[in-house]
Protein backbone atom coordinates (compact mmCIF):
# COMPACT_ATOMS: atom_id res chain seq x y z
CA UNK A 1 0.00 0.00 0.00
CA UNK A 2 1.81 3.76 -0.79
CA UNK A 3 0.32 6.87 0.63
CA UNK A 4 0.92 10.03 -1.25
CA UNK A 5 2.76 12.41 0.81
CA UNK A 6 0.27 15.51 1.83
CA UNK A 7 1.07 19.01 -0.01
CA UNK A 8 3.26 20.50 2.16
CA UNK A 9 3.00 24.66 2.12
CA UNK A 10 4.69 26.95 3.80
CA UNK A 11 2.64 30.39 4.74
CA UNK A 12 4.46 33.71 5.37
CA UNK A 13 3.72 37.59 6.10
CA UNK A 14 7.13 38.80 4.34
CA UNK A 15 7.86 42.55 5.41
CA UNK A 16 6.35 45.00 8.19
CA UNK A 17 2.75 44.33 7.18
CA UNK A 18 1.48 42.86 10.77
CA UNK A 19 -2.01 42.45 9.38
CA UNK A 20 -2.18 38.46 9.91
CA UNK A 21 -5.81 37.55 9.91
CA UNK A 22 -6.36 36.49 6.22
CA UNK A 23 -3.07 34.46 6.30
CA UNK A 24 -4.65 32.90 9.23
CA UNK A 25 -7.98 31.60 7.50
CA UNK A 26 -5.88 30.91 4.78
CA UNK A 27 -3.97 28.47 6.90
CA UNK A 28 -6.92 26.82 8.85
CA UNK A 29 -8.61 26.49 5.23
CA UNK A 30 -5.88 24.95 3.83
CA UNK A 31 -5.31 22.21 6.94
CA UNK A 32 -8.90 21.10 6.58
CA UNK A 33 -8.30 20.50 3.29
CA UNK A 34 -5.32 18.06 4.23
CA UNK A 35 -2.66 20.21 3.48
CA UNK A 36 0.36 20.07 6.11
CA UNK A 37 0.68 23.79 6.66
CA UNK A 38 3.95 25.44 8.35
CA UNK A 39 2.62 29.20 9.46
CA UNK A 40 6.25 31.51 9.82
CA UNK A 41 4.39 33.88 11.53
CA UNK A 42 5.15 37.78 11.34
CA UNK A 43 7.94 39.88 9.73
CA UNK A 44 9.75 37.80 7.70
CA UNK A 45 12.86 38.28 5.72
CA UNK A 46 12.74 36.65 1.96
CA UNK A 47 15.67 34.38 3.12
CA UNK A 48 14.41 33.80 5.84
CA UNK A 49 11.25 32.34 4.16
CA UNK A 50 13.29 30.07 1.67
CA UNK A 51 15.16 28.93 3.99
CA UNK A 52 12.33 27.59 5.80
CA UNK A 53 10.62 26.22 3.23
CA UNK A 54 13.83 24.50 2.03
CA UNK A 55 14.18 23.54 5.59
CA UNK A 56 10.74 21.97 5.59
CA UNK A 57 10.17 20.44 2.13
CA UNK A 58 7.87 22.14 1.24
CA UNK A 59 5.94 21.85 -2.52
CA UNK A 60 4.96 25.63 -2.16
CA UNK A 61 5.31 28.73 -0.27
CA UNK A 62 2.29 31.48 0.14
CA UNK A 63 2.75 34.86 1.28
CA UNK A 64 0.19 37.75 2.52
CA UNK A 65 1.58 41.24 1.63
CA UNK A 66 -1.10 44.41 2.22
CA UNK A 67 1.70 46.86 2.61
CA UNK A 68 1.78 47.70 -0.74
CA UNK A 69 5.93 46.33 -1.16
CA UNK A 70 4.69 43.36 -3.37
CA UNK A 71 6.69 44.81 -6.36
CA UNK A 72 9.81 44.28 -3.74
CA UNK A 73 9.14 41.41 -2.09
CA UNK A 74 7.75 38.85 -4.51
CA UNK A 75 10.58 39.24 -6.78
CA UNK A 76 13.40 38.98 -3.64
CA UNK A 77 11.35 36.03 -2.62
CA UNK A 78 11.80 34.38 -6.08
CA UNK A 79 15.36 35.90 -6.53
CA UNK A 80 16.43 33.69 -3.18
CA UNK A 81 14.91 30.94 -4.34
CA UNK A 82 16.67 30.85 -7.56
CA UNK A 83 19.94 31.51 -5.37
CA UNK A 84 19.28 28.28 -3.32
CA UNK A 85 19.05 26.38 -6.10
CA UNK A 86 15.02 25.65 -4.93
CA UNK A 87 12.73 26.92 -7.73
CA UNK A 88 11.21 24.04 -7.52
CA UNK A 89 9.13 25.09 -4.96
CA UNK A 90 6.21 27.15 -6.35
CA UNK A 91 5.23 30.56 -5.05
CA UNK A 92 2.22 31.76 -4.84
CA UNK A 93 -0.03 34.71 -2.39
CA UNK A 94 -2.44 37.23 -1.87
CA UNK A 95 -2.89 40.75 -0.78
CA UNK A 96 -3.98 44.53 -1.90
CA UNK A 97 -2.55 43.82 -5.16
CA UNK A 98 -3.24 46.07 -8.71
CA UNK A 99 -4.29 43.98 -11.64
CA UNK A 100 -1.51 45.46 -13.73
CA UNK A 101 1.23 44.12 -10.92
CA UNK A 102 -0.35 41.05 -10.40
CA UNK A 103 -0.25 40.52 -14.13
CA UNK A 104 3.39 41.38 -14.18
CA UNK A 105 4.62 38.84 -10.60
CA UNK A 106 3.00 36.12 -12.49
CA UNK A 107 4.85 36.88 -15.62
CA UNK A 108 7.69 37.42 -13.24
CA UNK A 109 7.27 33.58 -12.17
CA UNK A 110 4.90 33.82 -9.00
CA UNK A 111 2.37 30.92 -9.76
CA UNK A 112 -0.50 32.77 -8.90
CA UNK A 113 -1.87 36.19 -7.16
CA UNK A 114 -5.24 36.11 -4.66
CA UNK A 115 -6.91 39.72 -4.56
CA UNK A 116 -9.55 40.06 -1.53
CA UNK A 117 -12.80 38.15 -1.99
CA UNK A 118 -11.07 34.87 -3.94
CA UNK A 119 -13.13 32.16 -2.47
CA UNK A 120 -10.50 29.75 -0.11
CA UNK A 121 -11.47 27.17 -2.29
CA UNK A 122 -9.87 28.66 -5.68
CA UNK A 123 -6.55 28.64 -3.92
CA UNK A 124 -6.97 25.40 -2.48
CA UNK A 125 -7.83 23.80 -6.21
CA UNK A 126 -5.44 25.76 -7.70
CA UNK A 127 -2.59 24.30 -5.09
CA UNK A 128 -3.44 20.97 -5.90
CA UNK A 129 -3.61 21.04 -9.30
CA UNK A 130 -0.22 23.24 -9.41
CA UNK A 131 1.32 20.65 -7.28
CA UNK A 132 -0.25 17.82 -9.33
CA UNK A 133 1.58 19.35 -12.66
CA UNK A 134 4.65 19.71 -10.68
CA UNK A 135 4.77 16.10 -9.82
CA UNK A 136 3.73 15.29 -13.75
CA UNK A 137 6.44 16.78 -15.13
CA UNK A 138 9.29 15.64 -12.60
CA UNK A 139 7.97 12.23 -13.56
CA UNK A 140 8.58 12.85 -17.55
CA UNK A 141 12.03 13.91 -17.05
Amino acid sequence: MTTERKIRVLLAKPGLDGHDRGIKVIAAAFRDAGFEVIYTGLRQTPAMIVDAAIQEDVDAIGVSILSGAHMTLFPAILDELKAKDASDILLFGGGIIPDDDKDELEKRGVARVFTPGAPTEEAIGFLRDAVARKKTDETLM
